[in-house]
């Protein structure tokens, strides 16, 4: 049966695991086992994005898009807690940003390609989005020159640290400075770049206010249309329901790694293995661990 995992259940979990794997001294990861499948909750946009981009997301009789990633996964409701999840539960897969991506979990090599920027950049690994802000209308004042900072130079270098710069030319920032409060907000996935953007302007605009809110992609694109923030965060591209109110702009591109515990034997999965897994065709992991 699905269930959402909180943080207090991920505490609950892994106090269960780890005494559970401490019997016996026997640490060996035994492949018979069920795959524990972990996704993320309707609206975020990483789990809209994965479907999408591994044919989890089919279209029905009538031509309308659905969700096929089976009802036994347990949802976690934010990135971090899908990294908790997937460290504390040996048998656990899911996946996250590579932007995002710790030491805690190992990152799946996916139809032989490493999840890595690089491989990103020259087009081996397929597996990347979008993160993608958006204004109603076209911004002004404080939002405007915060996206400014944002797209130029300085803000793109900030990007680099951890994810793919936008393409084409870039400028310095030079913008106006202006004073006041914003609030951004969205996207769990896009929320730690933003929240270093943010600390790089505030270094060079000390008037502004700017107060970053994590929520999902689809909040973000709500919460921007009707005006409770200035700039919605999005990790994925917006549907076309979305782009009829919103202007969205994209400010970096991030890979997707599917993860699984450290102590998984597994190396690598083809796109069609993360699929079946997901959709609940593929049950146990002797099934592709061999």
């Amino acid at each position: 049966m699905k269930k959402v995992i909180s943080l207090i259940c991920v505490t609950a979990l892994a106090g269960a695991l780890f005494t559970g794997c401490g019997g016996g001294g026997d640490t060996g990861f035994d492949t018979t086992a069920d795959i524990s499948v972990i996704t993320r909750e309707d609206g975020s946009g990483t789990r809209g994005a994965f479907i999408e981009l591994f044919g989890i997301e089919e279209k029905d009789s009538s031509g309308n898009k659905k969700d096929m990633t089976t009802k036994e996964a347990d949802v976690a409701m934010k990135t971090d807690i899908m990294l908790t999840s997937v460290a504390n539960n040996p048998y656990a897969i899911g996946y996250v940003s590579m932007g995002s991506l710790s030491d805690s979990v190992k990152a799946v090599k996916i139809d032989g390609v490493e999840p890595k920027t690089e491989n990103v950049v020259n087009g081996t690994y397929k597996i990347a989005r979008p993160f993608n802000i958006a204004t109603k209308g076209e911004p002004e004042g404080l939002a405007k020159d915060f996206i400014d900072f944002i797209l130029s130079e300085d803000g793109q270098e900030v990007v680099g640290e951890s994810y793919i710069k936008i393409s084409g030319p870039l400028s310095p920032y030079a913008g106006s400075k202006p004073s006041g409060k914003i609030t951004v907000s969205g996207s769990s996935s896009v929320t730690p770049i933003m929240e270093k953007l943010k600390e790089a302007y505030i270094q060079v605009n000390p008037n502004a206010e700017i107060e970053v809110q994590q929520t999902d992609s689809t909040s973000g694109m709500t919460a921007a249309a009707n005006g409770t923030c200035d700039i919605g965060m999005a990790s994925r591209d917006l549907k076309d329901s979305e782009k009829e109110t919103l202007k969205d702009t994209v400010i970096a591109i991030d890979g997707i790694a599917v993860i699984a515990n450290k102590q998984n034997t597994i190396d690598g999965l083809t796109s069609e293995q993360v699929k079946s897994i997901f959709t609940g065709k593929t049950l146990s992991w002797d099934e592709v661990i061999k």
